[in-house]
């Protein structure tokens, strides 16, 4: 789902992106609902409400008044800041080469082998489309 208006910020910080994840779970929600979603550690109901009004700024949410609460929703899927954080990575740190990206990534100690079973298949996959 685009956005209207402002394109969202590619980066999103450790907290925005808490607070995303439990708005992409919840679905429309008031702050004390999504401080309520998160997990350790536990933020505070002002943390948020400042947060989700940055994130609105962002153009990654948006709200409606119900009385005098405010009930706010994620206006971009997550498929699609997880292609602007890639991009952003791929850009910054790679020259925009995805075999600079794999390459760097195949050469991570922390890879295992099954992950590397998993990459492979997926690339012979890739092959056949």
């Amino acid at each position: 789902m685009g956005v209207m208006g402002r394109k969202p910020s590619a980066v999103l910080t450790d907290h925005e992106l808490r607070i995303m994840r439990a708005l992409w779970k919840l679905g429309e929600s008031t702050n004390m609902d999504v401080v309520g979603a998160l997990d350790d550690p536990p933020l505070a109901r002002n943390t948020v409400m400042t947060t989700l009004g940055v994130l609105e700024k962002k153009g990654y949410v948006k709200h409606r008044a119900d009385g005098r609460t405010f009930i706010y929703y994620p206006v971009v899927h997550e498929d699609d800041v997880q292609e602007r954080a890639l991009d952003n990575v791929l850009h910054r740190f790679f020259d925009g080469s995805p075999e600079l990206l794999v390459s760097k990534l195949l050469d991570a100690e922390h890879i295992s082998k099954t992950d590397r079973k998993r990459i492979q298949a997926l690339l012979d996959r890739a092959k056949g489309s």
